[in-house]
């Protein structure tokens, strides 16, 4: 298949959709958890995360507004916490099914089931039964005006990993936590790890 701008263009929505998110190759997978100032929850889920940097720890996603209201970005926004939680087998019907779009007013979390888990210093709810997980505070937002996102840039406060899957070289090993992949728009799939190379080096 060659396609050129023009055919791009042309395609069928949902096939160019399909198409196009598939370009990218596999994605991270992970709930984004939120609260709103009136203690409404909401729970979402994102293939869009991607990391910044370790010093100081920062992350990125993309988010499309979609209607105003208590969604992720005006959550995020109105009080500038959000949880980052990582999916695995036993929860990825309820991690897929968050992607439905409820009525306003109803949480994600008792929809599907989820267990919404909080400790003092986080205002946002994390999901209980995820393994990896953490939370992030608001330090950016930009908007992208070539197709109406949000660049939301994240501080990294809080980190949840189960006991034995960090090295002591901090290596996390996900494939232990069963930490689930993405690709396209709805596919979902576990990893092989092919193997670690040592650090590269011209000599």
């Amino acid at each position: 298949m060659i396609l050129q701008l023009n055919d791009l263009q042309n395609l069928e929505t949902r096939y160019r959709a399909n198409l196009v998110n598939s370009l990218g190759g596999f994605k991270s997978l992970v709930l984004i958890g939120t609260r709103n100032e009136y203690g409404q929850e909401n729970l979402a889920t994102f293939s869009s995360l991607f990391h910044l940097g370790a010093n100081p720890a920062l992350c990125g996603i993309i988010i499309r507004p979609g209607t105003p209201g208590h969604n992720t970005l005006g959550n995020i926004l109105n009080t500038g916490f959000y949880t980052l939680n990582q999916v695995h087998p036993g929860i990825l019907q309820q991690a897929h099914q968050c992607s439905a779009k409820y009525p306003e007013g109803m949480s994600e979390f008792q929809a599907t089931g989820l267990t919404p888990e909080y400790i003092p210093e986080i205002p946002a709810p994390f999901v209980s039964e995820s393994r990896v997980k953490f939370a992030c505070e608001l330090v950016q937002k930009t908007e992208i005006v070539l197709n109406g996102t949000y660049l939301i840039i994240g501080k990294i406060v809080y980190i949840h990993v189960p006991d034995g899957i960090v090295g002591e070289d901090g290596y996390m090993d996900l494939e232990a936590a069963e930490t689930l992949t993405c690709s396209g728009l709805d596919s979902y799939h576990q990893t092989r790890r092919v193997g670690r190379l040592a650090y590269a080096r011209p000599e």
